[in-house]
């Protein structure tokens, strides 16, 4: 069955987090590996910006402490995760709101525990109290029941639920909009990029899930940890940056740089829009589009390391934190760096709305905010609107598979979890106990 000719057992198309952690996966298992990126650098959508000593994440996707991927990932043990204060902080009518887990274990007695903390909290003074956004006192408890059975919920009894938009879902479910609109739009709008609660049910109810069960939570020196940590663990040589791959048969890709690498099985692990111009056919989902802005400050807003959300949605930030306080590491000594996250198409003076938004969520001047960068992603997070098949196949015929956020869902986990699936098809499609074939040299001009 072995070609002598065959440079890989493996060639994966892309290195994001999907195709890395499939590529450990693989080369634990003995498989000879070959990861192709076209850019100059590994990460994807998972980058870091560096400037003046701050650490800038180009999309900043929300990490979830009870994310199995998260643990379950090989080359992911040194990952560090710097969690938010417990559950968000809510700005609504010109105040700040607690709402969600409090408890320190993070988990579904926490989120129960929060909720009926709040209902019967006496209102307290300045500027964090609870009340309105999570409706009456009954509300706040009928919450607080949902978010406890939802983080106790086998997910496969959960994906067997009826699917439909997440809004007519939560309405049908009894929710009072008051508490939709106070507190879980804003919410998912941080989860899933999605103010509107179009998204499948099931993959707001995941969600939640995750919300309720951990801490969220940003990694320690930036997004681009996850894909750098992957990066390091494979073997030397696995991993070949700048270069384009034009075509993708069962067992061949072709390069424009280096022609045609032959191997036993491909593995396309690019975003969706990219797998489909390889592939046409294949499905390109629609996408939200989101702009994230960084100011730094001389000193940080009281708000300390919650995740602050804008329940009244009074202008283009849908949330937004002193990110500095949540992981230090991403500022130098003395300064604080603020990360917000607009969702859609920014307004035209872009700067001017941020500044006066953030103004008013934060209760102090931005006036002297000093803004460090500005990245606007028009493909940022796919769409999960029902209906959603949250396990979309992996293996399109022996030899050729496809990974991603665009498989599973569009979150890390859905990411990782994909690329797991992936991983156990080739596994299984090549034969465990079939020896694997030692790979001829690549070109490596421009390895990384």
């Amino acid at each position: 069955m072995l070609d002598p000719a065959y440079q890989a057992d493996v060639v994966i198309v892309g290195a994001g987090v999907a195709g890395l952690s499939a590529a450990h996966r693989l080369t634990s298992a003995g498989v000879t590996t070959a990861v192709l990126e076209a850019a100059p650098g590994t990460g994807g959508r998972m980058s870091t910006e560096k400037v003046d000593g701050f650490r800038l994440d180009r999309i900043g996707q929300l990490l979830s402490t009870a994310y199995p991927e998260l643990r379950l990932t090989p080359g992911l043990d040194a990952l560090v995760l710097r969690p938010f204060a417990p559950g968000v902080l809510l700005h609504s009518d010109g105040r700040h709101h607690r709402a969600g887990a409090v408890a320190s274990a993070g988990g579904a007695r926490g989120a129960l525990h929060a909720v009926r903390a709040l209902a019967s909290a006496p209102r307290a003074t300045g500027a964090l109290r609870a009340s309105a956004p999570l409706g009456t006192a009954v509300d706040q408890a009928r919450l607080g029941s949902a978010l406890t059975r939802l983080a106790a919920m086998p997910v496969e009894r959960l994906l067997s639920r009826p699917e439909s938009p997440a809004r007519q879902a939560l309405a049908a479910r009894g929710v009072p909009a008051r508490t939709v609109d106070g507190f879980l739009r804003p919410l998912l709008a941080a989860l899933l990029c999605d103010p509107e609660l179009t998204t499948s049910s099931r993959c707001a109810d995941l969600a939640l899930r995750s919300f309720a069960a951990g801490r969220l939570c940003v990694p320690e020196g930036g997004a681009e940890m996850l894909p750098e940590l992957l990066r390091r663990g494979l073997p030397p040589g696995t991993v070949h940056t700048g270069v384009r791959v034009t075509s993708v048969s069962t067992n061949a890709v072709t390069t424009a740089e280096h022609g045609e690498i032959r191997c036993r099985a491909v593995l396309l692990a690019t975003d969706a829009r990219a797998a489909a111009d390889l592939l046409p056919g294949l499905r390109v989902p629609d996408f939200h589009r989101l702009t994230v802005v960084h100011h730094s400050a001389d000193e940080a807003p009281a708000t300390g390391a919650a995740l602050l959300l804008d329940a009244d949605r009074g202008g283009p930030v849908a949330h937004t934190a002193v990110v500095s306080s949540v992981d230090p590491s991403r500022a130098p000594a003395g300064r604080t760096l603020i990360s917000s996250t607009v969702l859609g198409p920014p307004p035209a003076d872009l700067d001017t709305a941020v500044r006066m938004h953030l103004s008013r969520l934060y209760g102090t001047s931005t006036r002297r905010w000093e803004t460090l960068a500005v990245h606007h992603t028009a493909e940022a997070v796919p769409a999960m609107r029902p209906p959603h098949d949250l396990r979309r196949p992996v293996r399109l015929l022996a030899g050729l598979y496809v990974c991603g956020d665009h498989r599973d869902t569009s979150t890390v986990q859905g990411a990782l979890h994909s690329a797991h699936r992936a991983s156990t098809a080739i596994l299984t499609d090549l034969g465990a106990a079939t020896p694997m074939h030692t790979s001829e040299p690549l070109p490596t001009t421009q390895a990384a």
